[in-house]
């Protein structure tokens, strides 16, 4: 019979505590004192049989508000994108699921091979020589890259864009306080990063400037005039991008990108509630020994055999402490090869459709919108989100739209005290027509 879980008999009990010598559990506790341990009953339920447990914990997860059973415009760093089916048949298969990181090449080409096509079609979709085997989400693997361009330069003081994801700017300031990096926010105009006031800030103790692409608002923003900036000054252009997105925008790399960062989770990985995500960290090739992580490498053995292997390794586990560019100790392969398995069904014509699909669905929706009387606010050219002024708080109007099976949109007045009650919706390829006329129809019912 097979066990969620290893049950654990009265007989079990009796037997390990035998075979280490004691009589009871209790006797595990002696060297605790008595007075500070807790004598009461804890306030939970009492245990159920498995089936009733079961049964309990379903319903209370059908209290949850997913997107297989609500229509969701909730974007603002997870996005909910079609995943070919032959995704999960393929990260289910033991050999991947239940693997570590591949040590030893010879008994792991499939992982290795997994792991090096996914660092092949990063490299593709972001224009850059080298990418690593993938980070724990986007926003550490912004920090790495701000972290490795402090270090590069020599330098104590990184820009920041107001426009880059809120979230991925406090994982930047956290990391940098430990290396004593000041962290400087660039104010944002028109929903793009302001270049007057990046002009201003810039000076010879920058290490790097970090720009969102698309931003936070969903902007799109101009990063050849900001790459002109950046590098007049030696300082090193960090983008952190939406790879779907790179299916038909122009890579950073063609902007002279010197590290392109962002999160995998568009290709094949859920929209679930916090993670797990998968970061993807990608660099010129003369940064190539100060990425962190790990690279997998494409060799042939003795016999001529092509073969994969990891190799400039470049954390503190592997080569001496003060060489370390990161003490990064594990990477995402799972979900690596989710997103791998993901682009590979989807294919480069299949990439850029899917994104072409969310940039005119976008499109379409904004343009109901604004037939509606709801202003856009910072409008301009956008990816697959754009800003809906809702005219009353943005809590009760997705109070009310949940109501109604459709999980609204990201309320921005959590972060940006100027934009409250506007709301950051998201339009993917999975939204049909007839829902995106639906949530312009419940928001304008609202007002009514």
């Amino acid at each position: 019979m097979k066990h969620r879980y290893l049950p654990m008999t009265d007989i079990d009990q009796k037997a390990m505590l035998e075979s280490i010598g004691v009589d009871s559990v209790e006797e595990l506790f002696t060297d605790i004192p008595e007075r500070v341990r807790f004598q009461g009953e804890y306030k939970i339920k009492p245990a159920k049989s498995e089936s009733a447990l079961l049964k309990e914990l379903s319903k209370l997860a059908q209290k949850n508000a997913d997107v297989k059973s609500n229509v969701s415009f909730l974007g603002a760093g997870v996005y909910d994108h079609y995943s070919p089916v032959i995704v999960d048949h393929v990260i289910s298969r033991s050999e991947f699921y239940t693997a570590y990181t591949p040590y030893q090449p010879e008994i792991s080409q499939g992982e290795l091979q997994a792991i090096f096509e996914f660092q092949t079609m990063i490299c593709e979709l972001t224009g850059m020589d080298v990418a690593n085997s993938s980070m724990y989400d986007g926003a550490t693997a912004l920090a790495e890259a701000g972290m490795l361009s402090a270090g590069s330069t020599r330098r104590k003081k990184i820009l920041v864009s107001s426009a880059v994801h809120p979230e991925a700017k406090e994982v930047v300031k956290t990391y940098a306080k430990g290396q004593y990096i000041d962290v400087v926010e660039i104010p944002y105009k028109d929903g793009v990063t302001d270049i007057d006031a990046l002009n201003e800030l810039m000076d010879e103790t920058v290490a790097s400037v970090m720009i969102q692409y698309p931003n936070f608002f969903g902007r799109i923003e101009p990063l050849k005039e900001l790459e002109e900036v950046i590098h007049s000054h030696k300082a090193m252009f960090i983008v952190s991008s939406n790879p779907l997105s790179l299916g038909i925008l122009t890579p950073p790399g063609n902007f002279k990108a010197d590290i392109v960062v962002g999160d995998a989770q568009v290709f094949g990985i859920p929209a679930a509630f916090g993670g797990p995500h998968c970061g993807y960290f990608a660099v010129t090739s003369k940064l190539m020994r100060k990425v962190p992580g790990r690279l997998v490498g494409q060799t042939v053995d003795d016999g001529g055999k092509r073969g994969f292997v990891l190799t400039l390794q470049a954390r503190e586990q592997h080569i001496r402490r003060d060489k370390a560019t990161s003490n990064i100790c594990s990477n995402q392969a799972l979900n690596a090869l989710a997103a791998s398995v993901a682009m590979t069904a989807l294919g480069k014509n299949g990439v850029k459709e899917m994104a072409a699909a969310n940039l005119q669905k976008a499109h379409y929706a904004k343009t109901k919108f604004k037939e509606a009387g709801f202003p856009i606010e910072l409008d301009g050219y956008s990816f697959n989100e754009f800003i809906v002024n809702c005219k009353a708080p943005v809590s009760a109007v997705n109070k009310e739209l949940l109501q109604k099976g459709i999980i609204g949109g990201y309320d921005l007045g959590r972060d940006f005290a100027e934009l409250e009650n506007h709301m950051l919706i998201a339009v993917t390829e999975l939204r049909t027509k007839e829902e995106i006329d639906e949530l312009v129809k419940e928001l304008g019912e609202y007002h009514a």
